[in-house]
């Protein structure tokens, strides 16, 4: 302990450091004063004195002791304030005398010379009208010392103190004070403080569970890995959209291997100031390698582990950032159990240095859920939630399709809140089904009624979708149809389910029949009303995408053939297409894509002209009703097939 104290740098104590730059700060101070109090006098000899007395230039003497100090006499006249300004500055509170006296002080010169013994000055001062004085000596010079060295060292002190804490807890230091900002502050959630979380409440991710479980089980039993050589990843990376649970399954292996979980988000390293960011690298590791095994998760690592390669949006403290987490990386023993978890939704924009074997030695794909994972996340949320026992957990997962899991348990807590809004106790399967669609549309607009015109426009194209739905082999059935407008820009919808487990692969002549569902709104405005809406833009918006997709990405163009024109970039987050091409194929490609349009939107009037019958009853009724579901609308429409069928067959016969 002794040897401790001894080789502490006195350096390292903030409270020294603090008194150090109030001393100097207060000196600074003192003799920036001094200087304003002694830059407005000039010294002069005394026989220039006596000539500036002579000449009736002075206006006012102090006699000093060994010093006198001369005011010379200015001009009044220059700084008179006349009556009428006299009375305005009376009127706003100013002392006009007051103000002529400090304009006289501040333009007159002042003077200083050494006093000689002269029987006969106070009789010239008399003479020439000047006034003279000597100041009364109340000198208290303990007085001065605390007023002018005391006071301003304790406030400077105080000021430098308050500001370092405060800039301390906004810089996120934990240590307090200005030599705190370079420790970290990662949230550390001990083995008796765990995070509350294991794997059984974590579903819809086993691929991610099973290789994220064999890090467990290294912390568990790490000598039955070494007995054959084999050693402990050092890193693992969670890659997969929002959503997907990353966050969530890293605080799993910390519940599941019981020890300390080290929580930080990438951008808590990085700050204003270049080095701080490294320095909370440092301190991490050093507080991991103290409670090892653990493990330290950082989330968004792409806010520091941003490639280098990009000169042009270069952050010094970023890189510095970076820098030190590859070499802590690199410098960790893996054997003494501390592990890297990491997580992101932009893969690609890593710096290839940090994705090498050795430091993140494994990939774990955390991807949006398939039927059977939605439905295993659905009932892990809905256990803690009140249900009717026929609820139909696999209907909600068939109607989620491309959801992520925070997506669900949104979608079952929003359900939770509409069985209380109605006054019930429990939640029922209408309470999970209206839930997806407020979700996904927003909640109904009661209050937004819509004239009769636009209701029947509106109803309509919403049975346009629904019949080239039904009427095409490759597109899911229809489920709901329905006029009332919702909170998210809709006026309708139609919503299709599919009968069984969603399909990864999509056909062409499939894509081509959902271009045609998507027109086929268009289509029924046209030709029921011979005109054209906005209400047809998301639809055109959507179908335009999936034909650009068809001819630039899918290869499945006619005059590209299987050219890859774009690709994408952000796969996990807007998936934006970024052009492989020149602008004269971009050109071609936009002309491929019109007239793919024009042959789905021919095909779609063409459907609707051939059940023009089933259009006109099926849209009549939804006037009605408003809301109708699928069944309702499919035994209307082979009602109306069959009878249209029958009226053909009676035809022929009377034609025989």
């Amino acid at each position: 302990m002794q040897n401790d104290k001894k080789n502490r740098s006195p350096l390292k104590n903030p409270l020294l450091i603090f008194l150090v730059i109030s001393v100097v700060a207060t000196v600074i101070l003192n003799m920036v004063m001094l200087s304003m109090q002694t830059t407005k006098t000039q010294e002069i000899s005394y026989s220039d004195f006596l000539q500036m007395l002579n000449e009736d230039k002075i206006d006012k003497v102090i006699l000093e002791g060994d010093r006198l100090t001369i005011y010379e006499k200015i001009d009044e006249s220059s700084i008179e304030v006349d009556s009428e300004t006299s009375s305005l500055m009376s009127a706003l509170g100013i002392d006009a005398d007051e103000v002529v006296e400090k304009a006289k002080n501040n333009s007159r010169n002042v003077y200083y010379t050494g006093y000689i013994y002269d029987d006969r000055l106070l009789e010239m001062l008399d003479e020439k009208g000047v006034d003279y004085s000597t100041p009364i000596q109340n000198d208290n010079p303990i007085l001065d010392f605390v007023l002018t060295w005391i006071l301003p060292l304790v406030v400077i002190y105080l000021l430098f103190f308050l500001l370092t804490r405060s800039m301390s807890k906004r810089m996120g230091g934990s240590g307090g004070g200005i030599m705190g900002i370079g420790q970290s502050n990662a949230k550390l959630y001990s083995v008796e403080n765990a995070t509350g979380v294991t794997f059984a409440d974590v579903a819809g991710q086993e691929e991610a569970k099973e290789s994220l479980d064999e890090i467990v089980d290294y912390l568990h039993n790490p000598s039955k890995y070494h007995a054959i050589g084999a050693k402990q990843p050092k890193g693992a990376l969670l890659v997969g959209p929002p959503g997907t649970g990353k966050t969530l399954l890293a605080k799993a292996v910390a519940g599941e291997a019981k020890v300390p979980f080290f929580s930080l988000s990438g951008s808590e390293f990085v700050e204003m100031f270049v080095g701080v960011g490294a320095s909370r690298v440092r301190d991490l590791f050093k507080q991991a390698s103290a409670k090892a095994p653990c493990i330290i998760f950082i989330d968004e690592i792409d806010a520091i582990g941003k490639s280098r390669d990009n000169q042009i949006s270069s952050n010094d403290e970023r890189e510095q950032t970076l820098n030190q987490l590859l070499s802590e990386m690199d410098g960790f023993d893996s054997s003494k159990g501390l592990v890297i978890l990491a997580a992101t939704n932009r893969p690609e924009v890593l710096d290839k240095a940090l994705l090498r074997p050795g430091r993140f030695d494994r990939r774990i794909i955390v991807e949006k859920p398939d039927l059977k994972g939605r439905e295993d996340i659905l009932k892990v949320h809905i256990k803690n939630v009140k249900t009717e026992p026929d609820i139909n957990l696999h209907e909600m997962a068939l109607a989620t399709s491309g959801t992520a899991g925070a997506d669900l348990a949104n979608m079952v807590n929003e359900a939770a809140l509409r069985a209380v809004r109605c006054g019930r106790k429990t939640v029922t399967q209408e309470d999970l089904m209206e839930a997806i669609e407020v979700i996904i549309a927003g909640k109904e607009k009661k209050d937004r009624i819509l004239s009769e015109k636009e209701k029947r426009i509106v109803s309509f194209h919403e049975v346009g979708h629904a019949l080239a739905t039904a009427v095409q082999k490759h597109t899911q059935p229809v489920h709901k149809i329905t006029i009332v407008p919702r909170t998210m820009g809709s006026l309708g919808y139609t919503m299709q389910m599919p009968e069984e487990e969603e399909h990864y692969l999509m056909s062409k002549d499939e894509i081509l029949d959902q271009i045609t569902v998507f027109l086929a709104g268009r289509a029924a405005e046209e030709l029921v009303f011979n005109i054209k809406t906005t209400g047809a833009a998301n639809d055109i918006e959507r179908a335009t995408s999936l034909a650009r997709n068809m001819i630039t990405q899918y290869g499945m163009s006619d005059k590209f053939g299987m050219a890859g024109l774009e690709s994408i970039q952000n796969k996990y987050l807007d998936g934006r297409s970024v052009s492989n091409c020149s602008e004269e194929t971009k050109t071609d490609v936009d002309k491929e894509i019109v007239d793919l349009l024009k042959k789905c939107y021919d095909k779609a009037m063409n459907i609707l002209k051939e059940n023009r019958d089933a259009l006109d009853e099926i849209s009549e009724f939804l006037i009605n009703k408003e809301t109708i579901t699928g069944d309702q609308f499919m035994e209307i429409f082979d009602r109306v097939k069959e009878s249209r069928e029958e009226k053909s067959d009676n035809a022929e016969s009377d034609e025989e």
